[in-house]
């Protein structure tokens, strides 16, 4: 980016990001300085991708209109901890409304990919229209300034995500990848794919150790416009940090977001893994399609007890301090680490693991790195699943997808395997689809065509409003069982005021856990981008327009064609409440009935602006 001043909230178009936009249909490149519109550009992210993307009207999810938008974060490749997320926005296959149309939607992803390509001088890359042939890009840094070259990719058609980048590897070995796997290629028949991000370790190791920006089925866009992946190939450009920003990243690993996952030995609850031990204490992890039995079932994966038979070690992103997750890998006769077998996140294994009556750790993992390296979204995938389990218990008589049920691995290892070689679009087109063709759509746990993650929505009536994923967008999933909020004023604040400022993240280039509890507003990012870039802007003007692009999501999300009623959480949690979760109700109808009349009090003079 330039800058030609240090006030971008006064004189944004004196601030320029350098923009790529590529014809797939005629192999055109034209590389632009674009100035600045406002502080959500500068921030860049989905602030900047939504502005672009409600200049379109998009009708089908997969034509020619509709752009894939692929950018950074300011803070994107910055010596800022947690600085290194990709995002990629279009109009979603799976994320829909009632009326057909597809949703404007985000997602991200860390790894090393995002600093890369911030470091070739590319701020954002928008392809157009689509290839007649599967293609990658090489997005290069020149003494001329950053260039972007389209390249065959047949070679790499029906690899997995991970082998694709290792083939990728041997051309480029200085440079990260993005890629799709066999889901995205299969777009017409699976709507979840995900973007594979890779990472310095799946690189040195050889191991499939990706990230992916998995939510919303960017993978499927991409796979549609025929790219196959993403080469980013620049010299590293690692900046000593700063005394403020060194104040700010020991705050990071030390307080912020981030103390309660840092691992065990440093007092942390050994990464996103923790959430088990937490929600397990109300007997709210989900069990087979979200319905916790108030038993011990969920504990078979702790921590604690998946160690007695398998390798677990703790790591990190690249230059990260956090170190949030765990690989699980076979553990040899000696107790030695054997086989890599998965990477363990929160969500991913409870919605490849407990949700779907799979309690030994050595099957999640395999289930998990299945569903990685065909390149679906580990929560959509897991969701759909349980549904379709659900619904066999119902129906004994009449099972549909060979009878699967709840804890039956073969069969479920087969609709994975199905669903990413695009053979099982009951699956592959998620949730909200198969329940209403099936005619049964109480306890299909998605809101608006998204699959929620794992927290049950009984805890978090919060989903309803978030516009890219209910514990991404909407930060209210802890309010109830780590804050003890139930009261009807917290929510009705949290929704339209304090939580909401999660998504700032998704537009500065930073990890949530760099401060999950406050987001970006914080006097943190104010230092950090006065260090990196000379920038004055206040803790205010970063919460005006935190919440100018949030409330732009929701303004996209009623023109294509949302209504009211799509902002509610499954019926099955009001209309069939679960006696065992330990926890005060808030989601009785009345409760619910008068947090939605005071939400939309709130929001809809504002909504009603940005939609005139």
């Amino acid at each position: 980016m330039k800058f030609q001043t240090t006030d971008p909230v006064s004189h944004p178009a004196k601030i320029f990001y350098k923009r790529c936009v590529v014809d797939l249909d005629t192999g055109e490149k034209v590389i632009d300085d674009v100035p600045c519109r406002n502080l959500e550009d500068v921030l860049g992210g989905f602030g900047r991708s939504f502005q672009d993307l409600a200049q379109r009207q998009i009708d089908c999810a997969y034509c020619n209109e509709n752009p894939l938008i692929v950018n950074t974060g300011l803070l994107t490749g910055s010596s800022t901890m947690t600085g290194l997320r990709t995002y990629f926005s279009g109009y979603s296959p799976i994320k829909a409304s009632k009326a057909g149309l597809p949703a404007a939607m985000w997602s991200t992803g860390s790894g090393k990919f995002g600093a890369k390509f911030k470091w070739t001088g590319l701020d954002e890359l928008i392809f157009e229209n689509r290839s007649d042939k599967p293609i990658y890009a090489l997005i290069k840094e020149t003494p001329d300034g950053p260039q972007v070259e389209l390249k065959p990719a047949e070679h790499l058609l029906g690899l997995t995500t991970h082998d694709k980048i290792m083939a990728l590897q041997q051309e480029y070995p200085d440079a990260h990848f993005a890629a799709i796997g066999q889901a995205g290629e299969n777009w017409q028949n699976n709507y979840m794919g995900a973007v594979a991000l890779s990472t310095e370790n799946q690189l040195k190791s050889k191991e499939d150790k990706c990230r992916f920006a998995g939510r919303g089925g960017m993978g499927s866009l991409m796979g549609y416009k025929n790219i196959l992946a993403l080469v980013a190939q620049s010299s590293d450009k690692v900046r000593k940090p700063s005394e403020a920003v060194k104040a700010a990243n020991m705050n990071v690993i030390k307080g912020g977001g981030s103390a309660r996952i840092q691992p065990l030995n440093r007092g942390g609850g050994g990464g996103t893994w923790a959430a088990y031990d937490v929600l397990q204490a109300f007997h709210a992890v989900p069990v087979n399609n979200f319905r916790p039995q108030n038993n011990a079932i969920p504990e078979k994966l702790f921590r604690e007890n998946v160690e007695k038979d398998y390798h677990v070690k703790t790591e990190a992103c690249y230059r990260c301090g956090i170190t949030c997750h765990n690989n699980i890998s076979e553990k040899n006769p000696d107790g030695s680490q054997g086989e890599f077998l998965a990477k363990f996140d929160y969500e991913p294994l409870n919605l490849l693991g407990t949700n779907i009556g799979i309690h030994e750790a050595g099957q999640a993992a395999r289930l998990i790195q299945l569903g990685d390296n065909y390149g679906m979204d580990a929560i959509s995938l897991g969701v759909t699943i349980s549904y379709v389990q659900a619904y066999n218990e119902r129906h004994p008589e009449t099972p549909i997808l060979d009878g699967v049920q709840f804890g039956d691995y073969e069969k479920i290892r087969e609709l994975i395997i199905k669903a990413g070689e695009g053979k099982c679009p009951e699956i592959g087109k998620g949730s909200m689809r198969l329940s209403e063709s099936l005619g049964e759509t109480s306890y299909a746990y998605h809101v608006k065509g998204l699959e929620i993650a794992a927290y049950q929505p009984e805890t978090n009536p919060g989903y309803a409003w978030a516009i890219a994923g209910g514990h991404m967008s909407m930060g209210t999933y802890g309010m109830l069982t780590r804050e003890g909020k139930s009261d009807i004023d917290s929510w009705v604040k949290g929704i339209t005021d304090d939580k909401l400022h999660i998504v700032g993240f998704d537009m500065i280039g930073l990890c949530k856990f760099f401060d999950i509890s406050k987001g970006i507003a914080t006097e943190m990012v104010v230092d950090c981008l006065k260090s990196e870039f000379d920038l004055e802007v206040s803790i205010d003007d970063i919460r005006e327009a935190v919440r100018r692009a949030f409330l732009l999501g929701m303004a996209l999300e009623l023109r294509q064609g949302y209504t009211k009623e799509e902002y509610r959480i499954p019926a099955e949690v009001y209309e069939n409440p679960n006696p065992n979760i330990k926890l005060p109700s808030i989601t009785h109808p009345e409760f619910l009935e008068e947090l939605e009349r005071r939400v939309w009090e709130i929001f809809e003079p504002e909504l009603k602006e940005i939609l005139n």
